[in-house]
């Protein structure tokens, strides 16, 4: 089996405050360190062979607490040489950040608390800034949009490890993972509005040696 496991990052500081995120580099809150913490003891039963990770820093900050405890150190590759040093290779697991990988981009909601911005729009609304496919909140990206540097992404760079049989991991945010979702899943754009990626909860894949889905798990 090849395994390709997604992993949301655990809940940030705005994710406590209710706030829109986005781009905005904010770090995780004590839960979201704990469920960081918690993902890693179900991630110890996968040997990890390279790791994805987005520019952002909360879900940097999951990738390193969820492998606290596990037999491979994350190498960030500007500091291979570093840490080479201390370790062998044998102990490192790659790790490559990529912005197409970042959150769904926000714009002039980014910072702004999610329940006043329904007492100002209306709730229906901002579902559909939140959970629809096409549409666009004030001066942001729709999901269609992050799906469109997503997708490509994770099939040029990600799909050819898993074709060579080796287990990913990637840790990401929820809309960067529900467009990755949905290419798997083979969802449509209304079936992809109800999709809802918890944080830090790992998400498995196992596929055949033909790179075909043989089974989907979610690690609760």
């Amino acid at each position: 089996m090849v395994y390709l496991i997604l992993l949301r990052h655990g809940e940030s500081v705005w994710n406590k405050e209710n706030v829109f995120t986005g781009w905005v580099d904010i770090p995780l809150s004590a839960k979201g360190r704990k469920e960081a913490l918690n993902a890693g003891k179900k991630l110890k039963k996968f040997n990890l062979d390279i790791i994805f990770t987005s520019k952002l820093i909360r879900a940097q900050e999951t990738l390193t607490l969820s492998l606290q405890d596990n037999r491979k150190i994350p190498w960030f590759q500007d500091a291979a040489n570093k840490w080479n040093f201390y370790f062998g290779k044998h102990d490192l697991v790659p790790v490559i950040q990529a912005w197409q990988l970042n959150e769904r981009f926000y714009g002039n909601l980014q910072g702004l608390n999610k329940d006043e911005m329904r007492k100002k729009y209306g709730a229906d609304q901002v579902f559909l800034w939140r959970r629809s496919y096409d549409v666009k909140p004030p001066k942001g990206e729709s999901l269609d949009d992050t799906a469109t540097r997503t997708i490509p992404y994770f099939e040029k760079q990600i799909v050819p490890y898993l074709k060579k049989g080796k287990n990913v991991l990637i840790v990401a945010h929820g809309n960067s993972l529900r467009s990755i979702i949905m290419e798997l899943d083979n969802l449509t754009g209304d079936e992809v509005a109800k999709l809802e990626v918890p944080t830090g909860i790992p998400i498995v894949y196992d596929f055949d040696s033909k790179l075909r889905i043989k089974g989907k798990k979610i690690l609760k």
